[in-house]
């Protein structure tokens, strides 16, 4: 025989409460006595009840879920984001749904039209066009930006890149370095940042740094660039690379032209990517706080959604040094 299901009726004559009651408690709307939400909690665990997400989202007009616009979930950067928003969604009862965009910096209008009506708000990478910003800003939904975007009215979550670059080079400087090389990535938003910071450290020691571009942020450009750099006529005695996956392909193609590192060429990166603690040598690099990031983008999502998050913010996490092998002072 067919066990019935429990409904929110049987739920409230249980209780002693009126429907409507029981319907608040479940969906989160309005709060009760102690005395009345223990009654419904211990009718809802004997019956068994459980509340038909549908018939919740028609009533609060939420969908309990969440979505992510990330650049590249290959990128252990980004997997440490979501991981970092998801856990603070789970923790309230939301799901999170994500849309890998592969680093495109114009992924499609309906792509991302049709997440939004499926979400209670939106978590993007600040990767894209000024008029798609503009654009996500004014679809009706709670939108947070990853990165500084200087913009007022828009609410974003990142990590200081001028003071992450301006450490690294304070560090090499302190080794001894001032032939320094940037392998950079002019497309992402904070690659500037990053450059301006190297430049200003540099500028005390009367040194400037050369500049390389490639077109991804990834371990293979890394390589591919490697020998224009490490093997130009004036050899630069460090290069810091936009991230740690480029970083890692330098050091892997450095090994390949015949060069040691650090013994020839000190090699850093951005990001602490979980990877660069057990390259050989171990990755130098600058903790830019990508879990954590998450994380708090994730609890002023929610509490955007929830109306506890009126005015716009624009918060910045603190990045930290992290030295290792890779670097060493010139000449020891």
């Amino acid at each position: 025989m067919k066990k019935q299901v429990s409904t929110l009726r049987d739920v409230a004559l249980a209780s002693a409460v009126s429907t409507a009651t029981v319907s608040k408690f479940v969906n989160g709307t309005q709060r009760f006595s102690p005395e009345v939400e223990a009654r419904i909690k211990e009718s809802i665990e004997k019956l068994g009840y459980h509340s038909n997400p549908l018939a919740r989202s028609m009533i609060t007009w939420r969908t309990g879920a969440v979505g992510m616009v990330i650049l590249d979930i290959r990128n252990p950067h980004f997997t440490a984001i979501v991981k970092g928003a998801n856990r603070v969604a789970m923790s309230r009862g939301y799901n999170v749904l994500f849309v890998d965009t592969e680093e495109s910096t114009s992924p499609e209008r309906q792509l991302l039209e049709t997440l939004s009506r499926r979400v209670d708000g939106l978590i993007v990478s600040s990767r894209l066009p000024e008029e798609s910003i503009a654009w996500l800003a004014e679809l009706g939904k709670p939108v947070v930006f990853f990165g500084r975007l200087g913009r007022l009215g828009i609410h974003s979550v990142g990590s200081d890149g001028y003071r992450a670059a301006f450490m690294l080079g304070r560090h090499l400087i302190e080794l001894g370095h001032r032939n320094i090389a940037y392998v950079g990535f002019k497309s992402a938003r904070w690659n500037q940042e990053r450059l301006r910071g190297l430049n200003d450290a540099f500028a005390e020691v009367k040194a400037t740094v050369r500049v390389f571009d490639v077109p991804a942020p990834s371990a293979e450009a890394g390589e591919r660039i490697a020998s224009n750099v490490l093997l130009s006529p004036d050899r630069p005695h460090a290069v810091v690379a936009y991230n740690d996956l480029m970083a890692l392909g330098l050091m892997s193609e450095a090994r390949t032209l015949g060069l040691s590192v650090p013994e020839d060429v000190s090699i850093a990166g951005f990001d602490n990517i979980e990877f660069g603690r057990y390259a050989s040598p171990a990755l130098t690099t600058v903790d830019m706080q990508s879990e954590r990031m998450g994380d708090v983008a994730m609890q002023r999502l929610l509490d955007a959604i929830h109306g506890e998050m009126s005015a716009p913010f624009d918060e910045i996490l603190e990045p930290r040094l992290v030295p290792r092998a890779s670097t060493r002072r010139r000449g020891s």
